[in-house]
């Protein structure tokens, strides 16, 4: 398994192509991406690389593929929008203990389902707390997050019940200032519904990548429970991580760093100039790796606790300091 200063040392790399004919190579150990006339745009050593995210049509060597699983990275494929619409080589083999206590499930799920929701709306409730100048609408969510009891949920469907008003109630608060009207995922209504979609696919994919590094069914969740081609498990541990992405978007707001112009309607729904995807990529990613220490750790510490079937006294926790 990785530890954390090795984690550490690794880099994650997003390209988005410019023109046609780039292509992806492996030479000498280094990854290679190269225009249509065989110039170098961009080059990397296989043994720093964490994670590889192209935006955009490329084309890929088999060589390559087989270097990524000797090296042990993942490749990302994301379309013109910022989806996912291809990986490689995201998942370790042959961790059988791990998977057998994750089918067989002990009881522990809907206890690690509760302490998720529950650090999910305490960032919630810490983001708005942090504003420079709360309002009365602010205070008021305040107390309704803190009034959330998620240990009073019988089951499943109440506990996203109480998740689902909780994230009503947040997002009306702290986004107000944006024209807030409501959150629609992958509906694309306005911008700042599509930037959440498209900042919430970058922490999945990092989610992602950093459970798979122990070897976890990513389809086997606790919270979001089996759904055909659902990775549920990710669904699940990302949800105290979302926070970030909130953060980032009111700061980009507040900062004057999302321009209407970046962005045009299509079918009545919003969608990113291709030319204005790598600003708002990197937008994310600082962020994102600003914070990776604890991404890695939570999971790294999740997977500990939950070979050891720990008590969910001792479950890893995530909080979002500073907005």
């Amino acid at each position: 398994m990785m530890s954390w200063p090795d984690f550490a040392y690794k880099q994650i790399i997003v390209h988005q192509i410019k023109g046609r004919g780039e292509k992806i190579r492996f030479r000498a150990d280094n990854i290679v991406i190269m225009d249509s006339e065989e110039n170098v745009i961009l080059q990397h050593t296989c043994h720093r690389l964490f994670a590889l995210f192209i935006i955009g049509e490329i084309s890929m060597t088999s060589g390559l593929l087989r270097n990524s699983v000797k090296y042990g990275f993942p490749i990302v494929l994301m379309n013109g929008s910022l989806r996912v619409v291809a990986k490689f080589n995201c998942a370790a083999e042959g961790n059988t203990l791990l998977r057998r206590r994750q089918y067989e499930d002990g009881g522990r799920a809907f206890a690690v389902a509760k302490e998720l929701i529950r650090q999910k709306i305490a960032n919630q409730m810490t983001l708005i707390k942090e504003l420079r100048r709360l309002s009365a609408d602010n205070i008021e969510a305040v107390n309704y997050l803190r009034s959330i009891d998620v240990d009073c949920a019988e089951d499943i469907h109440e506990l996203m019940g109480l998740e689902g008003n909780a994230s009503r109630v947040f997002f009306a608060s702290y986004f107000s200032p944006l024209g807030w009207k409501r959150r629609e995922p992958r509906c694309k209504r306005d911008v700042h519904n599509l930037l959440l979609d498209i900042g919430y696919t970058f922490i999945f994919q990092f989610v992602e990548a950093m459970l798979s590094l122990y070897g976890f069914d990513l389809y086997c969740g606790v919270l979001h429970t089996f759904f055909y081609q659902r990775k549920s498990l990710v669904c699940d541990i990302v949800e105290p991580f979302r926070c970030i992405i909130d953060q980032r978007i009111r700061k980009a707001h507040n900062l004057g760093q999302i321009d209407e112009k970046d962005f045009f309607v299509r079918n009545g729904m919003y969608m990113l100039e291709w030319r204005n995807q790598d600003k708002y990529a990197r937008l994310f990613l600082k962020d994102i790796l600003s914070r990776k220490e604890e991404i890695f750790k939570f999971c790294q510490q999740y997977y500990r606790w939950f070979m050891r079937e720990g008590d969910i006294s001792s479950f890893p926790i995530f909080r979002i300091k500073g907005a």
